[in-house]
Formats: structure tokens, sequence, C-alpha cells
């Protein structure tokens, strides 16, 4: 990988001293955010950056504090309940995040230190957690997927299934990054998860042990003579290299066909969507736009052509409701560029950029600067990205597909994949 001046980096931490150190390429899935235990902003995770402060923050004009300080004073000296005195400190966090709160928007939120540390070890890699995507689904934490092989998915857990409780502590009215920091912790400890399944009457608690995850970049093989699989399971600092090694064996393959799989991808680093998607497109093709309030600010991101992929190959893409941020950037591109066929249900739809600013030396801000649109200025917010064929998947359909299953001619996304295919032949 380049340097980060070179590639547009904007995820920045800075050191106690101030030295700025770069951290990671500008992440997109940031508003994912991930139990497994790695945030990628995101949760979003979306673009995520870490930025200074500038200059001092002043009090806002014809805003009346009081009533603030006379509900301090006043908590002070009458609160009877059963909880136990508050630092002062964190009546302070408590008052700021109810501020954020006040924007409606998920993927706006105060970090704690507790949250802020884990936030920045998470974009390190030096975590442990459980292994699958949540999100915020209609106002409730929703698991996105589970990801192959973790702790999660062998626990039982599965797409769709709304997080009520983590340790006995209700999910209701606390941020993606809160319920990220209950699921967290040292590694071989469990966690206990409270879920309702939509097929189930009541809700279950299951019990985790958490674990080291390490996540599969890519998977491919040959489904038949002439249709070649490739599984991308996140955008990572090293899935560009991954994919140009896979991309190389399908055209050694000599199948005509290329089934991508980006189903149950909640995303990661922009450059690599972007370097992915040059395999496919002729230099100079718009990938994805990242829209600001200030237009000025506006940016588009283009393919570098490398076109590893033949044009005459065609492309199915897969999603589904867990392919988000970097993933529908890139099955947007290729889907309104005219290079692939999207196979499979509605993306996620997260479609908005986080910046992330260091208020004090250990706390920060994650706030939403912008949002992504596809070539065609379509939001990934609204909506998602539809596919062009639509698989329904019934739930006993889904639960008897073994990993073993997946990208083979079992596999129903895969299967109507190939009769798409021979019907164009």
């Amino acid at each position: 990988m380049t340097q980060p001046e070179d590639l547009n980096e904007r995820f920045i931490l800075h050191e106690s001293n101030e030295k700025q150190f770069s951290i990671a390429k500008a992440l997109i899935s940031g508003a994912i955010i991930f139990a497994l235990g790695y945030g990628f902003g995101n949760s979003s995770l979306s673009a995520a950056s870490i930025t200074p402060i500038l200059g001092k923050a002043s009090v806002p004009k014809n805003v009346d504090l009081d009533q603030f300080w006379k509900v301090w004073s006043v908590l002070d000296q009458k609160f009877g309940g059963t909880s136990t005195s508050t630092p002062s400190q964190e009546k302070v966090w408590g008052a700021i995040k109810g501020l954020t709160n006040s924007y409606n928007d998920p993927y706006t939120v105060f970090l704690t230190p507790k949250e802020y540390k884990s936030f920045s070890q998470a974009v390190q890699g030096s975590f442990s957690g459980v292994g699958m995507e949540v999100g915020e689904k209609e106002g409730i934490l929703t698991v996105i997927s589970p990801l192959k092989g973790s702790p999660a998915e062998k626990a039982g857990f599965k797409a769709g299934d709304k997080i009520l409780k983590i340790e006995g502590t209700s999910t209701e009215n606390i941020s993606e990054d809160e319920a990220v920091s209950l699921i967290r912790g040292k590694e071989n400890t469990p966690v206990s998860i409270t879920i309702f399944r939509e097929s189930e009457n009541i809700p279950r608690v299951i019990t985790v042990i958490r674990k080291k995850i390490d996540i599969p970049v890519i998977e491919q093989h040959t489904v038949t003579d002439d249709v070649y699989y490739i599984r991308l399971n996140s955008f990572t600092q090293t899935s560009p290299e991954a994919f140009s090694s896979a991309a190389q064996s399908f055209k050694q393959s000599k199948a005509s066909t290329l089934i991508l799989d980006l189903r149950s991808n909640p995303g990661g680093y922009l450059e690599a969507a972007v370097d992915i998607a040059s395999h496919f497109l002729k230099q100079g093709t718009v990938i994805v736009k990242e829209d600001y309030r200030n237009q000025s600010m506006d940016k588009t991101y283009r393919s570098k052509g490398y076109r590893t992929i033949p044009e005459q190959a065609k492309i199915i893409v897969l999603v589904d409701s867990g392919s988000a941020s970097a993933s529908e950037i890139l099955a947007g591109a290729l889907k309104e560029q005219g290079r692939a066929t999207l196979v499979g249900r509605t993306t996620y739809g997260k479609g908005s950029v986080q910046e992330v600013v260091p208020i004090s030396k250990d706390t920060a801000l994650k706030i939403t600067v912008a949002r992504w649109l596809t070539p065609q200025d379509h939001s990934l917010m609204d909506g998602g990205i539809h596919p062009d064929i639509e698989v329904t998947l019934s739930t006993s359909t889904a639960s008897n597909l073994s990993r073993t299953d997946i990208g083979t001619l079992k596999d129903p996304d895969v299967k109507r994949a190939i009769e798409l295919i021979r019907t164009q032949k």
C-alpha cells in the first residue's frame, strides 16, 4: 500500500503530544458496527476520519444554559433513586450524548474514554469478539450477519435477529458503539445476548465465548467448467492484492462467467472498493461520489483502469441485506456502469460518511458529514441497492444452507445466477 497522502487517507489519530500518525485508509463500513470487535468507522461501520479540533469552542448565541445548570443542581440536591452517585465528568458525558442524540442520526455519537479506546483498538486490529456484524434497523439493534466460521455463527445467531439485551443490559436507547463495547471483551470470556427471532414466539438467550476473529479475505473455486466463483468477505488493506490474485485465477480458468459474492460483506476500506472496481471498469469511470453539504468539498472516485477481468466475461454479483457500505459501492458501480447483473436481495442501505473528531485526549465525536452517491446519483441510504434479479430465500432454505454449500449449486442464489447465464446464451 502506498503512503497515506497519496491515497486520500482520512483516518488520523492524534497522540497526546499532538503528533499525527496514520491508522487506516478511508473507512466506509463504520456505520455497521462489528460485534466481532472492529468498528470500521461504520458502523457505519462509511468513511471515517479523525481530525484535530480547530480553535476553541464558543458558546452559541441566543442559547440559555441556565436550565441545564438548574437541572444539574436539583439532581445533586434531590435525587433519591436507587443508583449510586454519578461522578461529575460522567454527567458531562451523558449531557453530550443527549446533545448528539438530538440530531436523530444513529451514526453521530459521542465516544467516552472507554468507547474511544475500544474504537481506536478496533481500527488497529487488537480486539476480540464474537464475529457478527450488527446495525440499527428500524430503531432496533439487529444482527446483520454472523461471519463465516465465527463463534457467533457456531452459537446459532442468524441475520435478522433482534438484539434485546447484552449481559442483561437493554439495548433500547443505547448507541451501536455502546452495544459493541458491551459485546467486546477479553478472549475466552463469555457474553450473553438476548435476541428475538421472528420465527419464534419468545426471546432467547445465547451465550457465546469471545475469540480473536480471523476473517478470510477471499474464497474462490470453480462452480462449473464455465463458471468461476469469488467470495469477498470484507474490504481490508489486503483485499486488493487478494482480489487481484483471484482475478488472475479466473482468467487462467478459462471460465466465461464470474460470480462475485458480496453477501453478508459489511464493507471496509474505500480504497479497497475503488481498487477492486478498477479490475472491471475502464480508467476514469465513476465508481462513487462523496456528497457534502458544502458542495465545494464534493469528491468523485474513479476507476484506475486495471481491467484484469476480460471485457467479454459475464459478471454476476450476489448481494443481500448484509451487503453494506463498500459492498454497496462496488455493486452499485458495476450495476450502473452496465458491467454486472445483481442477483439476490436488496442491500443494507448504509451510505453516510463519518468523520471522527477528538474532543479531548481520550474522548471523541463521530459525526456524519456527507453521503455516498452511486454513479447515477442514487443515495445508498435511499433503500440500498436493489438487485436486477431478486431471489427470495425462505427461512427454511436459509437455515438449511450449510457453510460448505455456500457458493455451490446447492446455493439458491448461485443456482439462480447460473440459470440466468444459461438463458442469456
